[in-house]
C-alpha cells in the first residue's frame, strides 16, 4: 500500500552532530529539498522511521539521509539494519560520509545505501554535494506520486 502523498514531501536526516545537521539542512533546503525532519542519533531515527512506516496511510519520506559519526562503522550498521524496511517501501537511503575510496563506498552500498555522498571541508564543494543529494532525491521520486 502506498502512503498518502497529498501532504508535503519530506526528507529524513539522521545526523548525530547538531552543527553538521543544521548546516546540511540549510544547504539541502537552499538547493530545493522539501522539508527536513532531523533525528539526532541512530536510535531516535530508527524509532521515528518505524512509526512513520507503520502507518500505511501516512506520508513517508522521499529519502533518508544518514550521517552518523558515533564510530567509523555507524553509517554501515544503520544501513544494514534498516535497508530491508526502507527498500520494501521504495525509500532510498543515502549515506553522507568522509571521503573514502571505492572499497569504502562498496561497503556502504553492500550495507544498503542507494548512494554515497561525501562531507566536504571546502564550502563550495559542500554546496555541490548538497545539490547532488537534492538531485538524487528528485530523480528518486515516484512518477505517479500526488502532491509532489
Amino acid at each position: 500500500m502506498q502512503p498518502d502523498n497529498s501532504v508535503s514531501p519530506f526528507i529524513v536526516l539522521i545526523d548525530d552532530d547538531e552543527h553538521s545537521a543544521h548546516l546540511l539542512t540549510r544547504m539541502l533546503v537552499a538547493h530545493g529539498a522539501p522539508s527536513i525532519r532531523h533525528f539526532a542519533d541512530a536510535g531516535a531515527g530508527e524509532a521515528a522511521l518505524a512509526t512513520i512506516l507503520a502507518n500505511p496511510q501516512g506520508a513517508w519520506p522521499g529519502l533518508v539521509v544518514v550521517d552518523l559519526k558515533a564510530h567509523s562503522g555507524a553509517n554501515a550498521e544503520f544501513a544494514a539494519r534498516n535497508q530491508v524496511a526502507l527498500h520494501q517501501k521504495g525509500i532510498p537511503l543515502v549515506i553522507m560520509t568522509a571521503p573514502t575510496d571505492s572499497g569504502g563506498r562498496r561497503i556502504l552500498h553492500d550495507a544498503g545505501a542507494a548512494a554515497v555522498f561525501f562531507r566536504q571541508a571546502e564550502l563550495d564543494a559542500y554546496r555541490r554535494e548538497a545539490a547532488a543529494i537534492v538531485s538524487f532525491w528528485a530523480r528518486s521520486q515516484s512518477l505517479d506520486a500526488i502532491g509532489m
